[in-house]
């Protein structure tokens, strides 16, 4: 499996940052519970990768995951060892997503291979970042609270929240009333 499904996959359905899916580690996907630990990200300097702690104890989280992310996961897995989940002894600090001989990938991947997928497809551009604004959006018209989109992105303030998804908010908010009001014709 290429390593741009599986990467682009979470970016999509965490809404987690490029840097905190590109520092993620297997030790920090729970099979068992489907939850990732989101913990620290990926930084660059003087010609090194180094994994940064969060910056907040917001930023620090578990994120529950579906049924399928966790399926893709697992087979991502399978397939970076050549052989079934059960009989993998990886290093649990093992990197998700490396280059061939192991190394980080660098940090401008995901938006180089993202301009490359939206130019050969013709698609509508977005950016990397665009995929968490997306995330969050989705999880409002799901019902999703601005509690638990705040806690989901790792903002410490949920002003923060308010302020960026002041647009989706309101959408929902209509939306709420047009169900209560079909509730009440009931």
């Amino acid at each position: 499996m290429k390593t741009s499904v599986p990467l682009f996959h979470l970016l999509i359905y965490t809404g987690g940052r490029k840097g905190e899916i590109l520092a993620l580690r297997w030790k920090d996907i729970d099979f068992k519970t489907k939850t990732i630990c989101l913990n620290k990200t990926l930084f660059y300097e003087n010609g090194q990768h180094i994994p940064l702690t969060s910056k907040t104890a917001a930023s620090r989280r578990f994120i529950s995951v579906d049924d399928t992310t966790i399926g893709l996961l697992k087979k991502f897995r399978t397939g970076q060892f050549g052989r079934p989940l059960v009989h993998i002894h990886a290093k649990e600090n093992d990197l998700l997503f490396t280059r061939e001989d192991g190394s980080p990938l660098r940090l401008a991947y995901p938006n180089d291979k993202l301009r490359e997928i939206i130019k050969y497809h013709d698609l509508h551009p977005i950016t990397v970042h665009g995929l968490r604004h997306t995330h969050a959006s989705l999880l409002f018209e799901a019902g999703a609270s601005i509690k638990e989109v705040q806690e989901r992105l790792g903002h410490s303030d949920i002003k923060m929240t308010m302020n960026i998804y002041t647009h989706v908010t309101k959408t929902v908010k209509e939306q709420t009333a047009t169900r209560f009001e079909k509730f009440m014709e009931k």
